[in-house]
C-alpha cells in the first residue's frame, strides 16, 4: 500500500508515528549520471551534529532502503549518546551492490548530497564503504571523517571498533563471572570481516578458545591460515548451538538474536560488534528469561564513531583508545542500572541515553 506520494505507507507510519521515528529529517538523493540513490537520515542534533556511517548495500527495494537508514539513524543518536560523545545520530545508505556500481563520481555526487546539509550530518565508513572512499567523499565534503592519514583522517576505525567490544566482554565476564579475564572461555564469532577479524587477535592474545563462521570463505581462510587453532564451522546456526560456548559475538550484520536463534543459543553471554542486535522488541527479555546476559551492541561497538568523532578535532590514536577502554565501565554500569531498575540491559541503556538527549535538547531550549 502507498500513500498519495507513491512513498511507501509503512515506512512513512514510521517515521512520524512509531515507536522507531521521531526522526529530524530524511533526504532522498539521486544522481542519475552516476546511479546514486541514497537516504541520509538524521534522527537526533540534540547533542550536536549527526554523525554516522555510510552503509553501501543491495537493497531488494528502496523501502527497505529507507527504513534500515531510519533504524541505523536511530542507534546512532542511542551510541553517539552512551559514548560520551558531542553528537547526535545519523546514517545513510546507499542502494546498491558496490562491487558492481561504485565509481568516483557516484561518491563524489554522494558527497555532495552531504555537503549540502551544512555541517548537520558527519559521515564516514560503514558496510560496503572503506577508508578509501571516504577519501573520494571528502573532496566534495569537509564533513566527511573515517579518511586516510595521508588525507589528514584516522584510517580504519574497525581498529578501535573491535577494541571496544572486546572491552564490553571483559565488563561482561565481570559481571556473569566475577572475573573480567576471558582466558580459557570460548567465544564464538559470527562475521570476521573489517571488525571481526581485530577481535579475534584480541581474544587469542587473552587466551581464549575461538570459534567462526563467515559467509565469505576468503575471511574464513584470512583467520584459519593465520591461525590454525581457531576453529571453524559452517553457518552461524551451528555456531549459536555449540555445547560449552561461552560468548557468542555477532559481529555482521543485524537482526541476529531472533525468535529463532535465542531458544537455541547456548551461550551465557552475548557481546559483538553488529549493529541492531535485536530482531524487534521483545527478544531483550526471551535474552533475560534464558539467564543470558546481553551486552547492548550500540554501547560495546562505539570505538569506532569514538575514533571518526576525534578525528574532526585532530585525531590521537592513544586518546581515542583511552576513551574506548571506557566501554568497561559504561557497560559495567548498564548492567548495574538493569539490576537496579528489574529490567534488560538493552533497556537500561536505552533510559541512560535517552536521559542525556533529553537533557541537552532542554538546556537548547527545545
Amino acid at each position: 500500500m502507498t500513500d498519495v506520494s507513491g512513498a511507501p505507507a509503512d515506512v512513512l507510519h514510521t517515521l512520524f508515528h512509531s515507536d522507531q521515528g521521531g526522526h529530524e529529517q530524511v533526504v532522498l538523493c539521486q544522481d542519475r549520471a552516476s546511479g546514486l540513490k541514497a537516504v541520509i537520515a538524521l534522527h537526533s542534533t540534540a547533542l550536536g551534529p549527526a554523525l554516522g556511517g555510510t552503509r553501501f548495500y543491495p537493497y531488494a527495494t528502496e523501502a527497505e532502503a529507507v527504513a534500515d537508514a531510519l533504524n541505523l539513524a536511530r542507534g546512532m543518536s542511542y551510541k553517539n549518546a552512551m559514548a560520551g560523545l558531542d553528537h547526535g545520530g545519523g546514517k545513510a545508505v546507499i542502494i546498491g551492490d558496490p562491487d558492481t556500481i561504485k565509481t568516483e563520481a557516484l561518491l563524489l555526487a554522494y558527497g555532495r548530497f552531504v555537503a549540502s546539509l551544512g555541517g548537520r550530518y558527519v559521515t564516514a565508513c560503514d558496510v560496503g564503504t572503506y577508508v578509501a572512499d571516504m577519501d573520494v567523499v571528502a573532496r566534495e565534503c569537509r564533513w566527511t571523517t573515517g579518511r586516510s592519514p595521508e588525507n589528514g583522517g584516522a584510517g580504519d576505525s574497525s581498529v578501535l571498533t573491535a577494541f571496544g567490544v572486546y572491552q564490553g566482554m571483559r565488563a561482561s565476564a565481570q559481571h556473569l563471572w566475577g572475573d573480567p579475564s576471558l582466558r580459557g572461555r570460548t567465544v564464538g564469532i559470527a562475521g570476521v570481516g573489517k571488525v571481526g577479524h581485530h577481535l579475534v587477535e584480541h581474544l587469542l592474545a587473552e587466551g581464549a578458545q575461538v570459534v567462526i563462521t563467515d559467509v565469505r570463505q576468503e575471511a574464513v581462510r584470512r583467520i584459519a591460515d593465520k591461525h590454525p587453532s581457531v576453529g571453524v564451522v559452517a553457518d552461524t546456526e551451528r555456531l549459536i548451538g555449540i555445547d560449552g560456548l561461552d560468548i557468542y559475538a555477532p559481529c555482521a550484520l543485524g537482526g541476529a538474536l531472533s525468535d529463532d536463534s535465542v531458544p537455541v543459543l547456548t551461550a551465557r553471554i552475548v557481546c559483538g560488534a553488529a549493529n541492531n542486535q535485536l530482531a524487534h522488541p521483545g527478544v531483550e527479555k526471551d535474552l533475560a528469561d534464558r539467564g543470558i546476559l546481553y551486552a547492548p551492541d550500540y554501547v560495546v561497538n562505539a570505538g569506532g564513531v569514538i575514533q571518526v568523532a576525534d578525528e574532526l578535532h585532530g585525531f590521537d590514536f592513544e586518546r581515542c583508545k583511552a576513551k574506548a577502554a571506557k566501554i568497561f565501565d559504561t557497560t559495567l554500569a548498564i548492567f548495574a542500572r538493569a539490576k537496579a531498575d528489574g529490567i534488560p540491559p538493552a533497556a537500561a541503556a536505552d533510559r541512560i541515553a535517552e536521559q542525556r538527549m533529553h537533557e541537552a535538547a532542554q538546556a537548547r531550549g527545545w
